[in-house]
């Protein structure tokens, strides 16, 4: 069966309206499942631990005498770290090393510096104390989100990390829990869905209560974190997973039609983009993914994918296809040319960017380094990737000596009458020196 990929033309005079028509991805959520999430977040908010049980019985279908039999032990996780097989748990661990490395290196300090009246000013960096990730389970099992996102929160100095993840029907998977052992997890509960969400927000007699709630999950997931922003800190709303690719016409086509698939392979709303100036190159292409495609397990998620979301593109010269990339803002840009680093010069939007024909996308995803956790449908023009930033806070230090405290003080009563808040500028005169 032929997979009709949409085809573009940066010359085309609808270039701009056809781009933006592929673009268009409609977040909202169904009216029905923001009325399921409200609920959900309410009783579990009013009633605890309790609602954690019932809707863990309903949905998950385990049922339990209390929250606390949810909460695997440190023994349970270093118990599947020992008997995971010795090729996942090596891999677990190189991929932890390289991302606690890359991580590392984002870590902030606090700073100060004094002006000459011996006025001090300064900012504070101190970390979130808890913070809550959750981890999707049941038929999906993304140990390597684990690494993602626990491990920055530990480099920052989050002082306790509590994870949570639905196991349906009882079924544990010891590859998630392992990867938690490994990126320091202090207490994991099985627990899933917007009850859970519910509970790392508002906290509940055996759950305790989180600064922030990162992590991927589906459409309840997705709904409750919206709902509980505010409360906690979030880390984004992530949308369908994108990867767009600029290829001069010179890396087998091949690798980069599996380097479409990788991304087309997570749902059918997910989003492949290839842009080239070569058309025969777009055509080889092309017909590598209507070759490859049988071969592949999620054949049909990613026909689908490739059919609803997907498109070539073909432009002037790899500056033009630099400013069609920048319009997108890609969760993942793959720059497959000769020279990278003299593209690199002309991107401004991209979560993550992958440098060089032998740089697949899938490395940023497991083991290279970088986190994985990226902005997409656009945001990347404003959002940066899950770092160590986001579990750290930022105080500003402010100490004036008396002459400093004497000087401003002048400033700050000329602005605070000029906007008619006297207390302000009395409270500032209070400290002015007088001759």
């Amino acid at each position: 069966m032929t997979v009709n990929i949409q085809r573009l033309n940066a010359s085309d005079a609808d270039f701009d309206s056809a781009l933006s028509a592929l673009l268009a991805w409609d977040d909202s959520v169904d009216h029905q499942v923001n009325e399921s999430v409200r609920h959900i977040l309410h009783e579990v908010k009013t009633r605890g631990d309790a609602a954690v049980l019932e809707f863990t019985a309903k949905f998950d279908r385990l049922s339990v005498g209390s929250v606390a039999e949810l909460e695997m032990s440190q023994e349970r996780l270093q118990h599947a770290l020992k008997t995971i097989p010795q090729d996942q748990r090596d891999a677990l661990e190189h991929a932890a090393r390289r991302v606690r490395d890359y991580h590392q290196r984002q870590s902030q300090e606090s700073w100060q510096y004094e002006e000459a009246d011996g006025t001090v000013l300064g900012q504070k960096i101190t970390p979130l104390d808890r913070a809550g990730l959750y981890v999707p389970g049941g038929k999906a099992a993304y140990p390597s989100s684990v690494l993602m996102n626990a491990i920055p929160a530990k480099v920052a100095g989050v002082a306790e990390v509590i994870m949570v993840v639905p196991t349906p029907d009882g079924v544990v998977n010891d590859l998630v829990l392992a990867a938690a052992a490994i990126a320091g997890v202090d207490r994991v509960f099985t627990i899933g869905g917007a009850q859970a969400v519910a509970a790392l927000a508002y906290g509940t007699d055996t759950v305790p209560a989180v600064d922030k709630i990162v992590g991927p999950g589906n459409i309840f997931v997705a709904a409750a974190k919206r709902e509980v922003f505010g409360t906690v800190g979030i880390d984004m709303i992530a949308g369908p997973s994108e990867i767009l690719v600029i290829c001069d016409g010179q890396t087998h086509p091949d690798w980069i039609a599996m380097d479409l698939f990788s991304q087309a392979e997570h749902d059918e709303q997910a989003q492949s983009i290839l842009i080239s100036p070569s058309a025969e190159f777009l055509d080889a292409v092309e017909a590598s993914i209507e070759r490859l495609l049988p071969t592949m397990e999620r054949a049909e998620i990613i026909r689908t994918s490739l059919a609803d979301r997907a498109a070539l593109i073909q432009v002037a010269d790899l500056a033009e296809a630099a400013k069609v990339s920048n319009r997108i803002a890609p969760e993942h840009l793959e720059l497959s040319v000769a020279d990278p680093q003299a593209l690199l010069a002309d991107i401004r939007h991209a979560g993550a960017i992958f440098m060089g024909r032998y740089t697949a996308e899938a490395l940023g995803d497991y083991c290279a380094g970088p986190n994985h956790v990226l902005p997409t449908s656009g945001t990347a023009r404003f959002s940066s990737p899950l770092g160590v930033y986001d579990f750290q806070k930022r105080s500003s230090i402010i100490g004036f000596s008396a002459e400093g405290a004497s000087r401003m003080g002048r400033v700050a009563s000329v602005l605070a009458r000029g906007e008619g808040l006297t207390a302000h500028a009395r409270s500032a005169e209070y400290r002015i020196q007088r001759d």
